[in-house]
């Protein structure tokens, strides 16, 4: 009953997130050929170099692409350590006077995170030998949404030091000569990396959050997004079918129970993806995702304090039980769209297939609940014919209690 309709989320969102990270590299450019490239993790950006270990010479070429006519791309190496402050970068961007492209040079200080102040060009305190920066397409290319820009830079490094951090984003707008704050998805702000020039090696931590990433999405997209409104709607409507018995319950427990486990995995490995992203913070959905495994646990230290049906106390815990349910199952749904979000899969194939899925248990049970209502209003109409001696009271119920009782 569960997995048809679970299945075919599995594979698009799975199949997708290979697709985004799948993208070649290439050397060759119009200006000059390399030696190595890679292909970074994120914006379907690449960087392609050479490096000359006699004299720690680097000569680099980063592809990027602009999002916005008017916006920028930027290329940059952090001296210290991998993150966006303290970054020595190359930005470029349409001249707001004669709208050819220009490359500036920017320090990234914690001003600019902060947003207290609008980022000036300055000179670099690294040693920058050239660069320059050239739309793909040549002269006639034109800057728009989509179009690739190639950075070209030669520096020198620190002698016996081939392991550098770069960074790299893109955003909207530039005002005068200064960039504007990029976007703020997953992708944006996991735009850093560390690799070794001489044996083209990225670090591992970089395809480790990825892998943790994905497997946090697919968890918790279906522990909290699938799992846990199926054993809502189980225990509302199969409880009122009188040849199951108790066997609704147990069925019930058991899908909460599996959804609640599956969650809490998805759960640690998202504490863990904050602890590898740190000054990454995603506000809203850290919260939700809080609330809604407080919730969870919640309910299953409920089943712990479970009445009996004769216990006076026992209507309490049913309405305590069904407000803090109905909300974490709320939550969980909610949580797994700003998911997609946070990813940067807010159009994605893995989100559509997660709506068609939703859609199909959300059409069961309006089916289901009109059902009930129909069973509910025979019987309504029977029990009226009976008082009126219309009918006899001998005849067989239909074998399901109304929900509405």
């Amino acid at each position: 009953m569960i997995l048809p309709f679970i299945l075919p989320f599995f594979f698009l969102f799975s199949s997708h997130l290979d697709t985004v990270v799948s993208t070649h590299c290439t050397t060759v450019t119009a200006i000059k050929t390399f030696q190595k490239c890679i292909t970074l993790p994120t914006q379907q950006a690449s960087i392609a170099w050479t490096f000359h270990p006699h004299n720690a010479t680097l000569d680099l070429c980063f592809f990027g692409t602009f999002i916005s006519p008017s916006g920028w791309v930027g290329w940059g190496i952090n001296p210290a350590s991998p993150e966006m402050t303290g970054t020595r970068a190359l930005v470029a961007f349409p001249d707001p006077n004669s709208g050819q492209l220009v490359l500036l040079p920017y320090i990234l200080d914690p001003t600019v995170k902060l947003q207290k102040s609008p980022l000036l060009s300055r000179p670099l305190d690294i040693h920058l030998i050239s660069s320059t920066a050239i739309l793909y397409g040549g002269k006639m290319a034109t800057i728009h949404n989509g179009a690739t820009v190639q950075i070209y830079a030669t520096l020198k490094l620190v002698p016996n030091k081939t392991r550098i951090h770069h960074v790299w984003n893109r955003g909207l707008y530039v005002q005068g000569y200064s960039p504007t704050i990029h976007p703020t998805t997953s992708n944006d702000l996991s735009s850093i990396a560390t690799f070794d020039v001489l044996s083209g090696s990225a670090a591992a931590q970089h395809s480790n959050a990825r892998s943790l990433k994905i497997a946090h999405g697919i968890l918790n997209a279906f522990s909290w997004g699938i799992l846990l409104p199926i054993g809502a709607v189980t225990a509302r409507y199969l409880r009122h079918v009188q040849s199951l018995g108790p066997t609704w319950f147990y069925i019930h427990s058991g899908i909460q129970l599996s959804a609640f486990f599956l969650g809490t995995v998805g759960f640690a490995i998202g504490i863990r993806l904050g602890e590898l992203s740190p000054g990454v913070v995603y506000g809203l959905h850290r919260k939700l995702g809080f609330a809604a495994f407080c919730l969870g646990a919640l309910q299953t230290l409920a089943l712990l304090f479970r009445p009996k049906t004769t216990n006076k106390f026992r209507k309490y815990w049913k309405s305590y039980h069904h407000f803090v349910g109905y909300s974490c199952v709320v939550l969980g749904v909610v949580n797994v769209f700003q998911g997609f979000e946070v990813m940067g899969e807010g159009r994605s194939l893995a989100k559509l297939g997660y709506c068609l899925c939703l859609s199909t248990l959300i059409g069961i049970c309006i089916a289901m609940e009109v059902n009930s209502w129909v069973i509910f209003c025979r019987k309504s109409k029977e029990e009226k014919l009976r008082r009126e001696g219309l009918i006899g009271g001998s005849e067989k119920g239909s074998g399901i209690h109304s929900i509405v009782e």
